[in-house]
């Protein structure tokens, strides 16, 4: 923490602890780096067993040994989430190793660079949605049945500030991002009856190591003062919503869409 009063104040790595969460199982998307490992390690620590599910298998590897390293319980999976069948054995070794699933976070994704629209092509239009939404719509589709047979569970999705207002990313990526809003909110309408809650939770900058990797920290720092609560987001502020968001403390909430977003975004 700052001693100075007037600093903007930072995420310090720690996180509130949900009792309600021990004894569950997660699978993270997305989850072997940044905001995903981030939120992968947070759940750990409330004694959540944990589904490392990534693309790269040397970081889903560095990911999972941590855990395992302070005593929590995690396994590694390498999937493609656009891919149905890699999905579907996804789903397959999570239920031998660790059991059912209670919640389920769909982090994967990404392709947010910038893309003038005149320069916009039908190939990266269409990978972006691919990545973005159709990838959350095949992850939901394969751990949907499972939740609805036991009557209970957990989504949260990944939106993002471009899908909140309008932005410098593509319009490929603000509408995928906007697609995942809704399709977050259909599934709550649709499912809350069967003990289901979805909710989606949209970040706006955050700071990791692909933002410190190609934005200079000057630059950072005069994006991080330029948000109402004086500084960029952290790992660690995403992670803390996806925690409530799972627990019981958020227990009538469903349908929702959390702006993580520094006071950027207010609807």
């Amino acid at each position: 923490m700052t001693s100075d009063p007037a600093a903007p104040l930072a995420g310090d790595g720690r996180q509130d602890t949900y009792p309600d969460l021990e004894g569950k199982v997660a699978v993270v998307t997305g989850g072997s780096r940044g905001i995903g490992a981030t939120t992968a390690r947070a759940l750990v620590d409330n004694f959540v067993a944990v589904a490392v599910v990534g693309r790269d298998q040397s970081a889903i590897d560095a990911t999972v040994k941590g855990i395992l390293a302070e005593g929590g319980t995690a396994i590694g999976v390498a999937a493609d989430c656009t891919v149905e069948s890699e999905l579907a054995s996804l789903r397959q070794k999570v239920a031998d190793d660790l059991g059912p699933v209670d919640i389920l976070v769909t982090f994967a994704g990404g392709n947010g660079m910038p893309v003038p629209t005149d320069a916009e092509t039908g190939e990266h239009w269409r990978q972006v949605l691919e990545t973005d939404l159709t990838s959350t719509f095949l992850t939901v589709s394969a751990f949907l049945p499972t939740m609805i047979a036991r009557h209970s569970g957990v989504i949260i999705t990944m939106s993002s500030a471009a899908a909140r207002q309008a932005a410098k990313s593509s319009a490929a990526y603000a509408a995928a991002k906007s697609g995942v809003i809704g399709f977050s909110r259909h599934l709550a309408g649709e499912f809350a009856n069967d003990g289901i809650r979805v909710n989606c939770i949209a970040p706006s900058a955050i700071e990791n190591d692909h933002m410190r990797s190609w934005v200079p920290e000057k630059q950072r720092k005069q994006l991080g003062a330029a948000f109402p609560l004086g500084r960029l987001g952290q790992p660690d502020d995403v992670a803390a919503a996806t925690l409530f968001l799972a627990s019981s403390a958020s227990s009538w909430i469903t349908g929702v869409t959390l702006d993580i977003a520094g006071g950027k975004i207010m609807l």
